[in-house]
Order: structure tokens, then sequence, then C-alpha cells
């Protein structure tokens, strides 16, 4: 009986193991118990993840010896990735060290700067010496013959800890991002505007670029409105965005009502405009320039709208460096306050997790009461050390000596302008109860619903170049750093055109636990003792019991 017994209980447990390993081969699950829930992925980056049924190869150069805050970097991303096969198995992972394919570390990063991937050196400090390291926190992700590069790394902090956990927060967004401007479609189309003297297309090719993979960038000259008043207009309407970068000349009003009418019919706009007149070249040959206002004959309709843009320069203590030359002609990299460098202040999806944006010479912007059916956010606003200056004002290189002088900061006595604001709701046409330039059939006062960004510098959007070559917009080639404008630029197009759902990720919240650097390099030694010498102790503490017991039980 007892034999049988065995025999029965044994096959029971033979089927169960069968069982459970059949079922959780067929019902596989994960489970996240994070208290940030950083593993788990939101509903729009599956959605975005799953769509295509092509092979996705994914190269990740975040590999090889680092310090150990990218060690942690890099084991958030392979997590993140796995996540990404379970959901796609036609997504194919790959992890490449650059530097043993290349140990010439000068050629490597010659090569890896080409295609638009620079490395991110890091000082590492060990047993009280301080070294350089190299790193390259870029992936590359290859689909159907197109490519689109992910940077792992968010360098809007000096602090190492907060860099990984803004990183780590960034990382979904940033593939799942990437997935969908290399597998979409293009749907929407952008007018960019032309006809009032904007910024020439080499300088806004990196932009411009950037947009292409998602939307068609389809360039509009308003000046037709002029003699196809009714045409130019219903060709406005097909579009679902205009962007006016840094018009110079002044709107007629056809071209203004053309403008109020594709508002108020639904239309998105993104305007950056400059109302001071800065000769940058006056000032590298002459060393100053004079700087005038500049009349674009938009106020009415942007006070119609609810805002102002003033025509004055912004100074402010948080600034961008420029290269001028000491005594001895050697080049020098001086702070400029006309050139503020903007930390966003506020929680939303456009500049949420952003690096800091670059100003040149901007303006402000004033909030009106007017326009109470319209929703007014400032998204990018000066320090708290900032001012203003009037026109017509001589900027002068001489400055920069006055800027070095402490007592500076009195004189920065304001705080909070608003450089950047977000426009949505109900806009009211400018031409209401007015004689309209021209006959429209199909006028309307008003619409529900409706938006627009306005940034007060046309040099926001303005990508810089190196031997006649666009760089990246952002990467400013005097100081080698790499802004926010592109990140905010391409959120704020995003926001504008309602395509919202991959853009709330950049709302989660995630924290890394890191250990204590410094107090790891201080108590180094005594907790290698312990670790050596505990373990020891307790063990012939043990053998003692054990023995003393043993020898009481039999004795």
């Amino acid at each position: 009986m007892g034999f049988k017994n065995i025999i029965t209980k044994t096959l029971i447990a033979l089927v169960a193991t069968i069982a459970i390993n059949y079922i959780s081969s067929k019902a596989y699950s994960r489970l996240d118990i994070t208290q940030d829930k950083r593993y788990t992925l939101s509903e729009a980056s599956k959605k975005t993840i799953a769509t295509t049924e092509e092979p996705i190869y994914i190269d990740v150069f975040l590999t090889g010896d680092m310090p150990s805050e990218f060690k942690r970097l890099q084991t958030e991303v392979k997590t993140l990735l796995d996540e990404f096969t379970e959901i796609n198995d036609y997504i194919i992972i790959s992890y490449v060290n650059p530097k043993e394919e290349n140990p010439d570390i000068n050629v490597l990063t010659t090569e890896m700067e080409k295609f638009g991937m620079p490395p991110l050196r890091v000082d590492v400090q060990e047993n009280g010496k301080t070294s350089q390291e190299v790193i390259f926190p870029w992936a590359v992700i290859n689909y159907n013959k197109k490519i689109e590069k992910v940077s792992l790394i968010k360098t809007n902090s000096n602090n190492p800890i907060d860099r990984i956990n803004n990183s780590v927060q960034h990382l979904e967004y940033a593939f799942a991002s990437a997935f969908k401007r290399i597998t979409g479609k293009k749907e929407k189309k952008i007018g960019l505007l032309l006809g009032n003297d904007e910024l020439e297309s080499k300088y806004v090719y990196d932009f411009l670029s950037s947009l292409e993979s998602s939307y068609r960038i389809i360039p509009f000259d308003l000046d037709s409105v002029n003699t196809k008043p009714i045409q130019t207009l219903k060709n406005l309407e097909q579009l679902d965005l205009i962007i006016a970068a840094k018009p110079q000349k002044a709107f007629t009003d056809k071209q203004k009502y053309a403008l109020d009418q594709y508002t108020i019919n639904g239309g998105k706009s993104l305007w950056l405009i400059d109302n001071v007149h800065v000769e940058l070249d006056s000032i590298s040959q002459h060393g100053e320039t004079l700087a005038l206002g500049r009349d674009l004959n938009l106020t009415d309709l942007f006070f119609q709208y609810g805002f102002r843009v003033n025509p004055v320069l912004v100074k402010d203590a948080y600034s961008a460096n420029i290269l001028t030359l000491d005594k001895n002609n050697q080049p020098n990299q001086t702070p400029w306050f006309y050139n503020p460098v903007v930390i966003p202040k506020i929680k939303h999806s456009i500049v949420n997790n952003i690096n800091p944006v670059r100003f040149e010479f901007a303006n402000t912007i004033d909030l009106l009461k007017q326009g109470i059916n319209i929703k007014k956010t400032p998204l990018l606003q000066s320090s708290e050390y900032s001012a203003t200056v009037g026109m017509p004002k001589i900027i002068s290189t001489k400055e920069i000596e006055l800027f070095k002088q402490k007592d500076i900061v009195k004189s920065l006595n304001k705080k909070d302008l608003t450089l950047a604001a977000l426009l949505e709701g109900n806009f009211t046409s400018a031409y209401k109860h007015r004689v309209k330039p021209f006959e429209y059939d199909n006028h309307k006062d008003e619409h529900n619903s409706s938006k627009m960004i306005i940034i007060a510098d046309g040099d926001v959007i303005k990508n810089q170049f190196s031997k006649g070559k666009p760089l990246p917009l952002g990467f400013d080639r005097n100081t080698n750093q790499t802004f926010g404008n592109k990140e905010f630029l391409l959120n704020s197009v995003n926001y504008l055109l309602d395509d919202t759902g991959l853009m709330n990720v950049r709302n989660k919240n995630v924290k890394i636990p890191f250990l204590d650097v410094e107090r790891i390099a201080n108590e180094k030694q005594k907790w290698q003792l312990i670790n050596i010498i505990l373990p020891l102790l307790l063990l012939v503490i043990f053998g003692f019991l054990f023995n003393y017991f043993r020898k009481r039980k039999y004795s």
C-alpha cells in the first residue's frame, strides 16, 4: 500500500509539473512591482511598437566600460528594449561597443560625429584620481532602409544622478517616438510660410529634416494672396499647421486676413517672431550695432488673440557663452546676457524633461485679458535675474565687461518674462465688425477650437553651420553644447497637431535609487573588511555553538 501511495504521489507531481510548464509557456506575463511603474509601457507606446510586421533592427552603442551611473542607464535601456521585444517579435537588438570596432578614440569620435552622434565625455573619480571616459550614449533604429538615431542621455543637468534620472525618464518616449517616425505614414501637412523675408531654407534645414519623417512639408508663398486671394485662402486651409520662421517684412492686410481666417477655421500655427532688428554682422565686424524695433503689422491681429510681442530685448544672468578674444588674441568663452538659456519651469508635455532652450536677442510676450475664451500658458520664461532693454539701443561687446561686475545682478531686477506661450481655445476674428481686405463668402467670426504657439525669438529655429554644412538644431559649435531647441519645437508641432498620444509618456515620473558615491569612496575599506571578517566570524561562532550543544547533548 505504501509503495502504491508513493507511485501515485510521484505521478501527480510529474503531471502537475508538466501542466504548469505548459500553461506558463502559453500564458507568459511580466509583473512590474516598482513604485513608479517604470517598466510598464503606456498604451500609446505599445500601439506604436506593435504596428509593424517587418524586421526592425536596433543597435545600442551604450556598452563597454563606463562609470557606475551609466551602467545603471545601460541596465534601464536593456530592460526597456526587452519589454519592446515581448510586444513585437520583429524587433532585433544588438549591443555594439564602438571602441572595440575602432580603438583609436580620436578617429572614432570623428566618425561618430559625422553621423550626428557626438560622444559624451565624463569625469570618473576612483581612488582619489580623476580620469576622463568617452562614451557613446546612442542607439540607431534601422527599418525598411530608413534610419533613426536615438539619444539615450539628457544633458540638462550637471549632477550625474539627476542626469541619469532624466535620461531614464525620457527613454520610453525617445524610442517610441523614433519608432513612430520611422514606421508611420505622413498624413498631416505643414506649410512653411514664405513671402515676408522669412529665414532661408538652409537655416531651418535640420528642423525641417526632422519633421519630414512624420509630416508632409509644403513651402507656401503667402504673396499669392495679393493676386489670387480666394484661391490662396482655400489652399491655406488645406494645411494642418503653418510655421512662420522669423518673418522680417511687414504683412499686408490681405495676408493678415488670410491668416486670420485660417486660424478661425481651426488652423494651427507656430509663430517665431523677432520684433527687434539686430545686425549680427555689424557686431562681429565693428563690435557694436544699433538695435531697432521692427513693425510686422501684426499687432492688431495678435492683440485680438490675447497677446502682444514687445519690441524690447531680454537680458538674463543665465545665458549662453559667446567666443571673444582676450588681450592676447586668444579665444575666450564669455557669458552674453542677450542670449538667454531658459530652463522650463512648468509641467507641460511640450517642455517637460527637455534640455534648456537657447535664445538669441529675445523679445517678451504679454498675455492680455483680451481673448477671454482662450487659455494662455507661458511655456518658457526668463530666470529670476533678468531685465528688458527698450529700443533703439546700441548693442556693444563692451557690455561684456559690465556683465563681469559682481553687482550687475542688481540691475537684473525682473523675473519670469514670458518668451514662449501656448494659446488654445475659442479665437475671435480680428476682422469682426471691420472692413475686410477682400470679399470672402465663407468668412467666420469665431471658432470653438484652435491652437497657436508664439515664440518671441526667430532664431530659436535656426541651425548653425560648420564647414558649410548645417549642424543639428540646438548644437552650439562655439561651446559644443546641445540645447533643447529642436526638442521644444518638435514637441510644439506634435502638440499643435494633436499628436499627443506619445507626448503624454513624457509626464511619467521615474526616480532611480542610487548609492551614495562619496560615501562609497570614503568607507570603501571599512565595508571591504566587514564583508571579509564578518562571515568568517559568524562561521567561527556557529562552529563553536554547534560543538558546544553537540557535546552537551551526548555527554
